[in-house]
């Protein structure tokens, strides 16, 4: 449900995926899928989900044992100021746990330490020296699953991200020893515990303006969790359609038939809306010695409104002839069945050269509410748009120039398409001097952004310019400062070590939503979509692509990389 896993080898040259700032990204966005530093065997990704709670322990003579999905603790923290908003431990899967991992087994922490581990593995304490076992080279985050060094050794798999200054984290049961460590794809808590927070996110994301709304929410979180998730056990994931009252407590269906997740019955029309979303990220840096990076994540988001108990649907995700594969799939708990192949196909060991086109086909018995299907990531040829930013300072003056270019297989039709240029550590822009091809720009009330209003269109030589000159008043403490985008300033930022020499080390942003588009090709077609239930469904399907952390750097000055940067041979 994240991006892939974590991984000490590079990327394949021709398309490099970022290293995510943030976890969430699984989300931001939405945030990339972990794929496994180990294969799984076939259909295990699928079927692991649909074990029996409470079922573990050693396994009986002459039968294998059941693997469960279980969590060991759950925490919502706040950075700023620093605050548990919220936290839960399950004591008998903590025992459980102890008994699994033996003399690897690492306790839960108390939440104040957990809370100081967990800012520290984040880089978001007020110390930005570099520490080995965090920031080097050898160790570049793929995916949300951490592991926080805490008193009593390394506390591992810790599923966490960051979102909106809020904090998700949880730690799922690992039914083996911890070391060596076993592959991601074989601990089913990991893709439940991920599903768990997405919905504390929904439900605590809404609150996020009011302080009183915020404390209120946590409040009725506690209520909530003993129904989403009794004893440990995720059974339900969707935290916004619970009740916080008990009289409204949601039981278990007693039809054998009917999954857990499946809390509850539909009554009327059938319906199904199937949406695939792409988030395209992106650092274009216009030099010989440096390679630009981009990568897709996808999500499909399905909604089925259809009666029954246990009501198969199969839904077929296709490509077109000369579309990207789809690496990385990682399904949601509820898909009964699917190909091993395309579990195979990974994006996180550049020597694995499995490909697999697809058609991508899930079986599944949909849960009552909105889910995500499946995500995925996949490596293609070029990023939609090229960019090239020029920013020279001459004497008081910073004279910039941009230059867009929309390529040509991409459709030219955009919900939006801005560029925001921000010019941080200074004053307020007191003077600006411009000329456009194209598009408007826009000065922000704080006259310390620039923002190039592309519209919905590029012209048909789908290129567009930007030149201008602009001089800045006198800094104060209300403008916007970045440590990155400074001078003489030694920082480290996704684990890698950097210096940045002087004020024109920055870089702006594109934003922009293509609907009825995605950058692999991947679409579904309505008509292949089986659903094994009385009446005729109404299908809807749509598709977009929406950038994400898509920046364009200074190619007049340093910039913070990923890799190191190539040689003369690589060039050759």
């Amino acid at each position: 449900m994240t991006a892939g896993l974590l991984s000490g080898l590079p990327p394949p040259r021709r398309c490099r995926p970022l290293c995510p700032g943030t976890a969430a990204a699984a989300a931001a966005a939405a945030p990339p899928p972990p794929a496994g530093n180990g294969r799984a065997p076939a259909g295990g990704a699928a079927r692991s989900s649909r074990l029996l709670p409470g079922r573990g322990g050693p396994a009986r003579p002459g039968r294998p044992r059941r693997r469960v999905m279980a969590l060991r603790a759950l925490w919502v923290l706040r950075h700023e100021p620093r605050a548990v908003l919220f936290s839960r431990r399950y004591p008998t899967v903590e025992a459980r746990a102890e008994a699994f991992n033996g003399s690897t087994h690492v306790a839960v922490p108390s939440d104040s330490d957990f809370l100081k581990a967990m800012l520290f593995e984040l880089r978001l304490t007020d110390d930005q020296s570099f520490v080995e076992h965090r920031d080097t080279c050898t160790r570049i985050d793929h995916s949300s699953v951490r592991s926080v060094r805490v008193e009593g050794g390394d506390l591992w798999p810790v599923v966490a991200f960051q979102k909106s200054g809020l904090i998700y984290a949880c730690l799922p049961l690992v039914e083996e020893a911890l070391e060596p460590r076993p592959p991601l794809l074989t601990i089913p808590g990991l893709s439940q515990g991920l599903a768990l927070l997405f919905g504390i996110l929904d439900y605590i994301s809404p609150s996020r303006k009011n302080e009183a709304e915020l404390s209120a929410k946590a409040g009725q979180l506690r209520t909530l969790i003993i129904q989403a998730c009794p004893l440990g056990t995720p059974l339900n994931t969707n935290i916004s359609s619970l009740s916080s009252s008990f009289d409204d407590i949601q039981v278990v269906p007693t039809d054998v038939k009917q999954p857990a997740w499946r809390s509850n019955t539909y009554k009327g029309k059938p319906q199904v809306n199937v949406c695939i979303t792409e988030k395209v990220k992106c650092m274009q840096y216009d030099k010989r010695d440096v390679v630009d990076m981009w990568q897709v994540y996808g999500a499909v988001n399905c909604k089925c409104d259809i009666e029954g108990a246990a009501p198969n649907v199969t839904l077929t995700l296709n490509l077109p002839t000369n579309g990207s594969p789809l690496q990385d799939i990682f399904v949601h708990h509820c898909v009964t069945s699917v190909d091993p192949a395309m579990l195979m196909s990974s994006s996180v060991n550049p020597l694995d050269d499995s490909v697999y086109s697809g058609p991508y086909k899930f079986p599944f018995i949909p849960p009552s509410e909105s889910f995500n299907l499946c995500y995925y990531t996949s490596q293609v040829p070029v990023p939609p748009i090229l960019g090239c930013y020029q920013l020279v300072e001459e004497g008081s003056q910073l004279k910039i120039t941009v230059n867009l270019k929309l390529h040509e297989s991409i459709k030219n039709s955009f919900e939006y398409c801005e560029a925001r240029i921000p010019f941080f550590n200074r004053g307020p822009i007191a003077h600006l001097e411009y000329k456009v091809s194209y598009g408007q720009l826009d000065l922000s009330r704080e006259k310390s952004l620039l923002v190039w209003v592309i519209g919905q269109k590029f012209p048909k030589s789908s290129e567009v310019s930007l030149t201008g000159t602009v001089t800045f008043g006198d800094i104060g403490e209300e403008h916007p400062t970045d440590y990155v985008c400074t001078g003489n300033t030694a920082y480290v930022k996704y684990g890698v070590f950097f210096n940045l020499h002087d004020l024109t080390s920055c870089h702006f942003e594109m934003y922009f939503r293509i609907p009825d588009f995605t950058l692999t090709g991947c679409y579904v077609d309505q008509h292949s979509v089986q659903i094994f239930a009385p009446g005729k469904p109404k299908i809807t399907a749509s598709r977009e692509l929406i950038s994400s952390d898509y920046y364009i750097w200074n190619s007049e000055a340093s910039a913070p990389t990923m890799y190191p940067k190539r040689t003369p041979q690589d060039l050759l």
